[in-house]
């Protein structure tokens, strides 16, 4: 009897070709897992190419509560996102995936798994690494990173075996997506300097034809997640769905950058992420006005470190427990409502509201309502000023020159002078 192998199938070019390729190469049973993590496709058709490519069986997962509860909105609540523009939503659906595809080889008696993924990308990382913690004894299997075919080869390939894919050479683009976001690779894209084109956008509209009066919305949250829009209680994966559908329609969510991969490259990334966009935006602004100072800036740092765990593949380690525990204690008290306002592809905070809030009217008005005591800032002042002043008499006026120089001190203002004639 041949050994089995669990493959992620996405049901896109490099894991339908894998699937024939892996039979003949490693002479393997492979059993087909799709996972529905929130991707608008016809999964009974993926299902049939998957089998009509030669898998034994064909299984589909739908996971999206799981991907909504346990990854995308854990990585809201830490404002995770990568290099100040990327939300993370394919980063996010690898580690849930890798823990699917080891519990169906467990279930199936595989002795393997594999996945799509090239030796050039993140993702071969992040299974890799997802899988060897969850499951050290699985062997892994990468098509992609083993048969160096360029993706023409790819599309010739699966011509020549009869394998139905849908992607032809004059629509090369790789795409990837989720309820959190939608990734678009490959073709004209991989010029930096060429433009997307409006063909690979699919979420948004563009902001030239999006509706010309704005369109507000109020979102709220309790401790961090969001549960309401414009008052309606909703569980996360409509929430998400309808707020994508809604501000993509307004333009709202293209992201075009030059993202630095875990394997020492740069690659320029076009995203579609409306809610992403949206409710991290919101979340801040909530934040910011119910976390203190000081909490506000040790998070920032936090953000970055989780934002890199999630991209880098480690979210099955202690350092990602330790981060995610900070992160729950920091929003025990980010309750409340914030006002989005979408047009023309901008999305802008312009209204917040918290029963914890730690903003004051009283303190921060200049009207008659003023409760701040002004008398109190001279000595305030004083004592804040104190080194510097102790410094400036003991070093700072007495230097001349040097590089340590700050600029301007000890410059003597120029004096122009004319000669009589």
């Amino acid at each position: 009897m041949a050994e089995k192998v669990v493959l992620a199938y996405s049901g896109g070019l490099d894991t339908s070709v894998a699937i024939r390729w892996i039979a003949e190469r490693y002479n393997m049973d492979v059993i087909a897992l799709t996972v529905d993590i929130g991707a608008e496709k016809d999964f009974a058709s993926i299902q049939q190419r998957a089998l009509k490519a030669g898998a034994v069986k064909a299984l589909l997962v739908d996971a999206k509560d799981l991907f909504v509860k346990y990854f995308v909105l854990p990585a809201l609540q830490a404002d995770a996102v990568y290099e100040g523009h990327y939300p993370l939503a394919t980063a996010l659906s690898r580690p849930l995936i890798a823990k699917l595809l080891v519990d169906t080889a467990r279930e199936e008696g595989a002795s393997a798994v594999a996945h799509g993924c090239t030796g050039k990308g993140n993702d071969q990382v992040r299974f890799d690494v997802s899988v060897s913690a969850l499951a050290p004894d699985l062997k892994i299997i990468a098509p992609a990173r083993e048969w160096r075919m360029t993706r023409e080869e790819e599309i010739d390939y699966a011509q020549r075996h009869g394998i139905p894919v849908p992607v032809t050479s004059g629509s090369p683009y790789s795409i990837d997506e989720n309820l959190w976001g939608r990734s678009i690779e490959c073709g004209v894209l991989e010029d930096p300097w060429a433009e997307p084109p409006e063909e690979v956008y699919a979420w948004t509209k563009s902001p030239k034809d999006a509706p010309d009066e704005p369109c507000y919305v109020e979102i709220g949250f309790e401790k961090g997640i969001p549960v309401s829009l414009d008052g309606r209680e909703m569980d996360g994966v409509s929430l998400i769905g309808e707020l994508n559908e809604l501000a993509g329609g307004h333009g709202v969510g293209r992201i075009d950058h030059i993202e630095n991969r875990l394997v020492g490259i740069k690659s320029r990334e076009v995203y579609e992420a409306p809610a992403a966009t949206v409710l991290l935006k919101a979340h801040q602004a909530l934040e910011n006005m119910t976390l203190s100072k000081h909490q506000l800036r040790f998070k920032e740092k936090v953000a970055s470190e989780y934002a890199d765990l999630i991209y880098n593949g480690l979210w099955f380690t202690l350092l990602h427990q330790d981060l995610a525990a900070y992160v729950q204690s920091s929003q025990r008290h980010v309750t409340g409502t914030v006002r989005v306002k979408l047009l023309k592809g901008n999305c802008s905070v312009v209204g917040r509201k918290s029963p914890l809030s730690l903003y004051s009217y009283g303190l921060a008005t200049y009207d008659k309502g003023d409760i701040f005591d002004q008398s109190a800032s001279p000595g305030f002042i004083h004592i804040w000023g104190l080194p510097v002043k102790t410094q400036a008499q003991v070093q700072l006026l007495r230097q001349t020159e040097g590089p340590l120089q700050i600029i301007g001190a000890g410059v003597k203002p120029r004096r122009s002078s004319r000669k009589k004639r």
